[in-house]
Formats: structure tokens, sequence, C-alpha cells
């Protein structure tokens, strides 16, 4: 479970589940007494106020349940042919209905309580959370923002983190160091210099490795990136058997690029492939 799924509308629809369960226990109704005594008001779980308790308030929990759960399911999961975000919009509305002619209607005498408002008010901002939260930009913006590039190497490295990554200190690729140092030479022997070990033949200059290792403009170089949103990992050999979750706010190695997908590498040191790259951030 990675809480940097969570958008500012599941927030919303959080703090209205909160909200519910709180006026449940709150009296439903309140009565207009004329004389000194009169009786105490009834909450949501009064046998009596049946089916106020399941049709308004753990209705609107349970879709609140199912709204936030979608956020950290597959892609394409579905329970009865609906995902469970459809699912959770759907009880969100019923509650809000329910709430919505309860609240209307009323025997004389009688007055909506504390808990009746407030449930009314709770399933109307979860129902309004589900359904504009795919539609309005900033209920879709993450609700934990992802810490900028200068958070620590993800594989534990202290200020100079190496090769790639992104920030001050860190070895681009193609410098000096790991993979563009100078070839080791035998011990005693200068490049270009005769090597007693070859008897006496003349040791060819040793050509850099990043050198040696250089490629057309147009090859691939591993880099650092970070996704957006939460995304899935697969295979290496192209089965669609996922291995990881790639989580915002972390930096993961690609090392290999395969048409529009990544070879990525993950801080376990697990590597799959990463088919949806849009909108990745490189180091």
């Amino acid at each position: 479970m990675n809480i940097r799924s969570l958008t500012r509308g599941d927030g919303v629809v959080i703090g209205a589940a909160v909200l519910l369960f709180i006026a449940s226990f709150l009296s439903f109704y309140s009565y207009d007494c004329a004389g000194s005594v009169c009786p105490a008001g009834p909450n949501g779980w009064k046998a009596a106020l049946f089916p106020v308790l399941p049709s308004i308030f753990l209705a609107g929990i349970i879709a609140a349940g199912l709204v936030v759960a979608a956020r950290f399911q597959p892609e394409g999961r579905k329970l009865m042919g609906l995902e469970l975000g459809q699912w959770g919009t759907a009880f969100a509305v019923f509650a809000a209905w329910s709430s919505l002619w309860t609240i209307i209607g009323g025997a004389p005498g009688v007055s909506p309580g504390v808990g009746q408002i407030l449930g009314l008010l709770g399933n109307a901002a979860l129902a309004a959370a589900a359904l504009l939260t795919p539609r309005v930009p900033a209920l879709k913006a993450p609700l934990v923002s992802a810490p900028g590039p200068q958070a620590p190497s993800p594989y534990g490295a202290g200020p100079n983190p190496g090769y790639g990554y992104p920030g001050p200190g860190g070895a681009q690729p193609g410098a000096a160091g790991p993979y563009g140092a100078q070839a080791q030479q035998p011990f005693g022997a200068q490049p270009g210099q005769p090597d007693a070990s070859l008897g006496g033949a003349a040791a060819a200059p040793q050509p850099a490795a990043g050198q040696a290792a250089a490629a057309p403009a147009g090859d691939f170089a591993p880099f650092w990136f970070a996704v957006p949103v939460p995304r899935p990992l697969y295979g290496e050999d192209g089965s669609p058997t996922q291995i990881a979750e790639l989580a915002p706010g972390t930096w993961y190695l690609a090392v290999e690029q395969r048409g529009q997908a990544l070879v990525a590498q993950t801080q376990d040191g697990r590597r799959g492939v990463l088919q949806d790259t849009t909108g990745i951030q490189r180091g």
C-alpha cells in the first residue's frame, strides 16, 4: 500500500467517512417539546430507525472504503463487471439520495437532529468527491507531495551518489569514474611502454573504458528517473506478470530501452519492464 497513490479527492472521501461515523452516534431526530420533560432523540444505531443505519451511514462508509481501496488495486480489476471505484461512487450517490429524502420528510413535532444533518452533509461531500475527482485537476492532485530530486539515493549512497544520479556530486553518464576510468595497467608498466611479461613487446596503449564503450550518439545511456504515479513493473522476459510497483518520490535506474518501454532496476536489484513511460521525470 502506497499512500502517495491517494489524491486530494480521496482525502475528502476519508474525511466524509469519519464525519458519517461520528454522526451515526448523534441524535437523528429532535423533538419539539412543550413541557419540561422531553425524550432523548434516537441515534442511527437504534433499531426503531431501521433502515437509517444501512442506507445512510453504513452505505456512505462502505462507499468511502471502496473508493479508497480502488487506488491500491491494479487498473482493470473488476467486481461483478464494475471496478471498485465505480461501486464506491454508486454507493455514495445512493447514500446521499437517502439522506436527502429522509431529511425532507418527518412527522409533526419532530425536527432533524444533529446526526441527521451531519449525515446529509457528509454524504453530499462524499458523493461530490467521488464524482468529481476524476474530472477536476485540483482534486486529482496527490494528497501527499512527492519529494524533489534532492532526496537521498535509492541505493543508500551519501553526498556523492555516483553514476547517473541527479543532483550535485553525481557523475553523469560518459564522465570519468566507474564507467569512464582509465583501464588498469600491469604493475609498473606505462601505457605504450614494453612489458617484461610480454617478452619485451610494446604494450599497446589501453583506451579508457568509456572510450571503448563509446557508441553512436543515438544509442541508449542509463539514466535515473521517477514516475508521477504508481506504475507496475513487469517481467523482463516479456511475461504479463507484475513483479514490482514503482512508487512516486523514488529514483529508479533505466538500464535499457525497448521501443517506448524501459527496462528499470529497483532498489533491491530486481529488473523489469516499465511499459508506461508517459510523464516520467528524468534525473
